[in-house]
């Protein structure tokens, strides 16, 4: 209860400081109008794996939808029911949060914590540095996908340790290999490899202190059965790479959010601003590297000689700190993981839980020498945070004195009122803390300041039909006209179009369709070059199509920033140019003469087919086709790994025009035939066996965990073993 308090108390404070701190950057242009969007098609009966007018992003079988992860399905259920964005992201944030700061507290107690110290790091993790700035802030997948791996570090730990007299289900395989998948399943590749190395740092650290190998080998089959299970969520973005932005990623040493370890270790001075190489530059605003303000001064306050005696215990804990330290210093780029300042918040949770074990168990505030040492640290924390940021050394020096201050009376606490009193001033003094750190940076400097109310969006902006390609550049839009009011009410960058209900070709999408980027210059935000117009009206060679016709686009939103004479322009052929009051500022509109396209059945260019469509959904379209001498149709589909073309139930295949369309050559002599071109994630059919394997593995260990301990169970008394449970159960009579 004590943790439950304090991460709400916590964020109240970041709330008061900043009402819009959980609602910015991706969270307001990527993941809270997907999940709006996700939530509409649930609603309506559609599993949403893929979208096709959303050219940029509409596969969401690669997308960090998390399509197999039922919390996060949860949570697009109940997106579509909230009118106000920044409240309900809010609302699941903190709930995440909470779920987060349980498992540090649960990790703490596995290793033998006393309950007030996981407390205090239970309560530190949420308001450390980039945990809070960027993964509870921003990367929603992030802060999820962390909280599922805690739990299943406490869960992994319980498992390789529990006695088999001990044993129940909430120790054995089961909470392990959930814990696991939800992390897996959101989608999100960073806390996927992270509790892959969480499992590994479990499984040695149990060697080293049981030396036995059979737990660690239990936990590691456990966790192989769970990445089975969720296998599924990556083999389609594997076997789809070769067409994405990431198909020939490697490893590369970039020095881009590569963090010196001088850096990632100044972790208790609030005010530090590290100095590595980042969005702003080479000092960054943020304090990124703060993890917690009492964990580097009471470094000086435990028994080191007792820590070495029982190092054998804490192996895992710090391997797990040791490896992420390791990463955050480089390379810059491995394959898909790049930025190596995203694992911060795994270094920050070694940490955190290995200090407080240390002084939960090892702490010793007698020793007048040791608040010399405590000094001399600060003083180191002070010369470093001086180094990277001289301009802000008065806040420097009010840092040092607070955390002096606040280490003195710890320390006096825990000798005159014992370390339970002491722990709640750790925890109280966090709140003020993270308000003076988000006052400092409000509004945040990564904000596209996106209204808060899709009513409000709604009302401001024009209602288009059909589907809308918009030709704009999100950095020609000044932050004085980022309002309602203003641009956005006009422009729609990242998935803002979601919240308007209004299909849009541009979206938000860190995978990107390669060809289609390059042919109309678009980025993972939706914006394009100016070359983007005229390339949208060239001819495809192949076709003699417009580009914009093979994508049946109705309407084409030009920013006059980037097109400021357009339309002072004839228009293309076939289309026209068409006035919406109060919208002047910022756009000129282009629509087809002839009305809509993107309803109209049928392919978008037939070539020697007659064809005629029975029936088109998402995923696929039915119909059927008439070619005496053979022909080519070309589909308004990107090309994504994944289709099936058959041919009155034969599989003819199908291949490409500009390296983008799905396009289906007919044999000659075809007659009334059933074309059907239909599109299944690649590697589903491998998913869904992996997974029924992974549940089958966990079956047959939790068979063999419950073997196990009536075997013990059996050899301690001779009697049959009954399964009891404390919690659920009255007390019975036992025979001695």
């Amino acid at each position: 209860m004590v943790t439950v308090v304090g991460v709400v108390a916590g964020c109240m404070s970041v709330l008061l400081a900043n009402p819009r701190h959980f609602y910015t950057d991706d969270t307001e242009s990527q993941y809270a109008p997907m999940w709006v969007m996700l939530g509409r098609h649930l609603h309506e009966g559609r599993f949403p794996a893929l979208v096709p007018w959303e050219w940029m992003s509409g596969n969401y079988s690669m997308e960090e939808a998390g399509l197999y992860n039922p919390p996060q399905l949860l949570v697009d259920w109940f997106a579509p029911a909230f009118d106000n964005l920044a409240l309900y992201v809010t609302v699941v944030k903190l709930i995440f949060s909470v779920i987060a700061a349980l498992g540090v507290f649960r990790v703490c107690l596995a290793y033998g914590a006393r309950g007030s110290w996981a407390a205090v790091a239970a309560t530190a993790f949420p308001l450390s540095g980039w945990f809070l700035f960027f993964d509870e802030a921003s990367w929603a997948t992030s802060l999820t996908g962390t909280a599922w791996m805690l739990h299943a570090w406490a869960s992994a730990v319980r498992y390789t340790r529990t006695p088999a007299d001990q044993r129940r289900w909430t120790n054995g395989p089961i909470p392990v290999f959930v814990f696991l998948y939800l992390a897996i399943s959101v989608q999100y590749v960073f806390p996927a490899v992270e509790s892959a190395l969480m499992v590994g740092a479990v499984a040695v650290g149990e060697v080293v202190r049981q030396r036995s190998w059979r737990p660690s080998l239990r936990l590691l089959a456990v966790a192989a059965c769970a990445g089975l299970a969720g296998l599924e969520t990556y083999l389609p973005g594997m076997l789809s790479s070769p067409v994405t932005w990431r198909g020939n990623e490697r490893i590369l040493s970039e020095d881009f959010l590569t963090v010196p370890w001088s850096e990632s270790l100044n972790a208790s001075l609030p005010s530090t601003v590290p100095a590595f190489t980042g969005w702003w530059g080479y000092v960054q605003p943020l304090p990124m590297v703060y993890i917690g303000w009492f964990l580097i001064p009471l470094l000086a306050f435990i028994d080191w000689a007792a820590v070495r005696r029982s190092a054998r215990e804490h192996t895992g804990p710090a391997l797990f700190a040791l490896i992420f330290l390791m990463w955050t210093a480089g390379p810059g780029r491995i394959g898909p993981l790049r930025w190596p300042a995203r694992v911060l918040p795994m270094l920050a949770v070694g940490l955190l839980v290995l200090v407080c074990l240390w002084l939960s168990r090892h702490g010793t505030f007698g020793v007048r020498r040791r608040g010399i040492a405590a000094a001399v640290l600060l003083g180191l924390l002070f010369v470093r945070s001086f180094c990277a940021a001289p301009h802000l050394v008065v806040r420097h020096l009010i840092a040092v004195a607070v955390v002096a201050a606040l280490t003195a009376a710890f320390v006096w606490l825990a000798r005159t009122r014992g370390p339970a009193a002491a722990c709640a001033l750790a925890i109280v003094a966090m709140f003020p803390i993270a308000y003076d750190q988000v006052r400092a940076q409000s509004p945040t400097p990564m904000s596209y300041h996106f209204p808060e109310r899709r009513s409000e969006m709604t009302a401001a902006f024009p209602h288009f039909d059909g589907v809308t390609l918009q030709l704009a550049d999100r950095a020609l839009v000044p932050p004085a006209e980022q309002s309602a009011a203003g641009a956005w009410g006009s422009l729609a960058f990242g998935n803002y179009a979601k919240n308007l209900r209004l299909n849009y070709v541009n979206a938000y999408t860190p995978i990107g369709y390669r060809e289609f980027s390059r042919l109309l210059c678009m980025g993972w935000d939706g914006s394009t070059c100016p070359a983007a117009f005229g390339a949208a009206f060239s001819v495809e060679p192949a076709t003699g199509r417009t580009y914009v016709d093979l994508m049946k686009v109705d309407r084409i939103v030009l920013q006059r920033a980037q097109y400021p004479d357009a339309g002072n322009q004839p228009a293309p052929p076939g289309w026209k140019w068409v006035d919406y009051p109060g919208h002047e500022r910022y756009i000129w509109v282009l629509e087809r003469e002839n009305g809509p396209v993107s309803t109209t059945p049928g392919p978008s260019d037939a070539h020697g087919v007659t064809a005629t469509q029975l029936g088109r959904d998402s995923v696929s379209s039915h119909l059927r086709v008439t070619s005496p001498d053979g022909g080519r149709l070309v589909f308004a589909r990107l090309a994504w790994p994944g289709y099936r073309v058959t041919l009155d139930g034969a599989d003819i295949g199908f291949h490409t025009v500009a390296d983008t369309f799905v396009a289906v050559d007919i044999p000659p002599g075809t007659r009334d035939a059933d074309l059907v071109v239909a599109w299944r994630p690649p590697g589903w059919t491998v998913g869904i066996a992996t997974a029924l394997a992974g549940l089958l593995g966990l079956a047959a260990l939790q068979w063999r965990y419950r073997r196990d301990r009536r075997d013990d169970d059996e050899a301690e008394t001779g009697l049959p073993a009954v399964d009891f449970d404390p919690l659920t159960e009255p007390r019975k009579p036992v025979l001695v």
